[in-house]
């Protein structure tokens, strides 16, 4: 273990978790997992990050949740239950708390990626992308004739895809190939 986590951290440990598969496994990630969510939703995921919003439950003077704050341990933790979720977290109480729960002791994102492949998790990017890295909506493939923002290369001569939700474009370039040889155990 590298990272700093305190004495009482007793590393990578799964609970009520045996495998893991993008397509049968849900997984809801605490506030200090931010950058991990995306990865993971890179690798096909269904990977509900805390701050991205989810239900709105309270908090706020309208009684909806501030989606840039904290929501706090037991609104994780119901969440998770609700949505059938695996919780994956570094605090050590939180996951004492949590019947699926993967505890993880590393700070980087791809040593994490490493942890959750030592308790059973699949993780490797598919050939074309299933979930925004951004919001984790789901993507469809562009037609080549649709228009696209003017970042996205031309649909004509890249295979690219859009997320339901909030609309962002994907295609696999520079920085899928980076994160791929990363994956495949390239430089961090």
């Amino acid at each position: 273990m590298t990272d700093d986590v305190g004495a009482d951290h007793p590393g990578t440990v799964a609970s009520g978790v045996e495998r893991a598969a993008p397509g049968d496994t849900a997984l809801l990630l605490d506030v200090m997992l931010g950058k991990l969510a995306t990865y993971l939703r890179m690798c096909g995921y269904d990977a509900e990050y805390a701050l991205d919003g989810g239900d709105e439950t309270e908090d706020g003077a309208d009684g909806a949740r501030d989606p840039r704050t904290d929501p706090g341990d037991d609104n994780l933790l119901a969440r998770a239950d609700a949505e059938g979720r695996v919780l994956l977290t570094r605090d050590v109480r939180l996951a004492e708390r949590a019947p699926r729960n993967v505890l993880l002791a590393e700070r980087e994102p791809l040593a994490q990626l490493r942890e959750l492949e030592a308790v059973g998790f699949a993780v490797s990017l598919d050939e074309e992308p299933s979930r925004c890295g951004v919001c984790n909506g789901r993507v469809e493939a562009v037609g080549r004739d649709e228009p696209v923002p003017d970042y996205a290369p031309d649909p004509g001569e890249t295979a690219l895809w859009r997320c339901r939700d909030c609309g962002q474009v994907f295609w696999r370039g520079s920085h899928w190939r980076d994160v791929e040889t990363r994956l495949n155990g390239g430089e961090q």
